[in-house]
């Protein structure tokens, strides 16, 4: 790992852990919110562990803040929003599109190209989430749902059903995503994909 990054890290890690503090909550209140296990918030923090897209919107719901909050990037006076990315160590790409806490949060989302026999990771969590995708395809399982999403279609439901977003062989994928405790209601293509017989 080069010095910047160990910078960034340490700079994301003791953020987390400020906000966490600011909260008065222990790691262990904040696992029990997160989902998140007490020594991967612990790694988090001491800036030991880059964070995964996985980790970093359930802690960002948790302290109430936006993604650009959470890893305390510069303010901008102006209306546009500072398209600053943020790299996952699976690979992944995250771009906020919005910069206040609270209501719905946009994001857009650059996963690589994936593998169409991967193990999906389901995951819950409090809210309501609308998808859109923009280039490539994109896998979503949803509950016992096994779904393609082709650019231009969207999906839309509560994240308390177990979900998992993921590329396929075909490429990386693109797609935006809002997610809020209510959200807005969009079509929902809630069509399963053919699964290959055999």
């Amino acid at each position: 790992m080069d010095p910047a990054e160990d910078r960034t890290l340490d700079a994301v890690g003791a953020r987390l852990k400020q906000l966490r503090q600011r909260r008065d909550i222990t790691l262990a209140d904040l696992a029990r919110q997160t989902g998140i296990s007490t020594s991967t918030l612990s790694r988090l923090e001491a800036g030991l562990r880059r964070p995964t897209l996985e980790q970093l919107l359930p802690l960002a719901r948790a302290h109430g803040v936006t993604l650009d909050e959470l890893v305390d990037a510069p303010p901008t006076g102006n209306p546009r929003i500072n398209l600053r990315p943020i790299t996952c160590s699976d690979g992944s790409t995250i771009l906020p599109l919005t910069r206040h806490p609270g209501g719905i949060q946009a994001y857009k989302f650059i996963l690589p190209t994936g593998d169409d026999h991967a193990e999906p990771d389901l995951r819950t969590h409090e809210g309501y989430d609308w998808v859109y995708v923009l280039n490539g395809a994109l896998r979503l399982v949803l509950g016992e749902h096994d779904l393609i999403l082709k650019p231009g279609e969207a999906a839309e439901f509560g994240t308390l059903t177990p979900h998992w977003f993921g590329a396929t062989s075909s490429g990386p994928v693109e797609y935006l995503s809002l997610v809020g405790k209510q959200g807005e209601r969009a079509h929902v293509r809630a069509a399963p994909r053919n699964r290959p017989s055999g």
